[in-house]
């Protein structure tokens, strides 16, 4: 499991992330929701060890982060940021070769190739494995971005609004995908999400954050509460149970 104790992180006089303990349990989905500034994205990049913390601890199975390699790190946990900016044209299928590159360092083997055809079809780009990124679609890049993660074959996949600019019907399809990559392949799966309907149904765990501290974390089914999403976010929200989701009523 991922556990964070006590960590913060500064910029100049503002606290972004301030003393925050949290466990993230294996194989499931937990959400990072909350206002703009609530240190959500500060958080996923302190744990994937993209940026430094100021203080605190991050234990991955047990071993502080600042401890691992950052190759052995890479074997572990993958993370996908808002923006993906590559500056070179990629197709598809060498995209998610570059998820290879911390066991390959760029000589792929059988065994690579292996992983990345596997990630290719989960995701279901084979007809499109050939096109440029930059002839996609804005849910068929995101897919590819995931495959690439796919590809990594890390136990624990962090992601940073990636449903970012999609529509609805691509958001859904990313989502089911999440899900079944916890589910069917044991994944442990870390999303930022702005779309709280969507961290409710979807996702096993939530974490709710605001100005840069932890306003409760658990089930989903008891973090999509009134009281709390009402102190989380400085708004009246109502919930109805719809086909068995709570679904957040926000807009009058």
């Amino acid at each position: 499991m991922v556990e964070v104790r006590g960590v913060s992180k500064r910029y100049g006089a503002k606290n972004v992330v301030e003393d925050v303990s949290i466990s993230i349990a294996k194989g499931r989905i937990t959400s990072f929701i909350g206002p703009n500034g609530a240190g959500k994205s500060t958080l996923l990049s302190m744990i994937s060890r993209l940026i430094t913390k100021d203080s605190g601890e991050i234990l991955i199975d047990g071993q502080e982060i600042g401890r691992s390699k950052s190759n052995d790190l890479a074997k572990k946990i993958s993370i996908l940021k808002q923006t993906n900016h590559i500056n070179i044209r990629l197709n598809v299928r060498e995209l998610v070769c570059f998820g290879r590159f911390p066991y390959s360092q760029g000589r792929l083997t059988a065994q690579d190739r292996k992983f990345v055809d596997e990630a290719i079809a989960y995701m279901e780009l084979e007809d499109i494995e050939d096109k440029y990124l930059d002839e996609l679609s804005g849910g068929q890049r995101q897919r590819a971005y995931i495959a690439m993660v796919l590809a990594q074959n890390t136990e624990y996949i962090l992601l940073d609004e990636p449903l970012n600019n999609l529509d609805m019907k691509h958001s859904v399809q990313i989502m089911k995908v999440l899900r079944k990559m916890a589910d069917e392949l044991g994944k442990t799966i870390v999303l930022v999400l702005h779309d709280i309907n969507f961290a409710s149904c979807y996702s096993d765990c939530i974490v709710a954050l605001k100005d840069g501290k932890v306003v409760k974390e658990g089930l989903t089914e008891d973090i999509v509460d009134s009281s709390l999403l009402r102190e989380v976010y400085d708004m009246d929200i109502h919930i109805e149970t719809i086909n068995g989701n709570k679904i957040c009523m926000f807009y009058g």
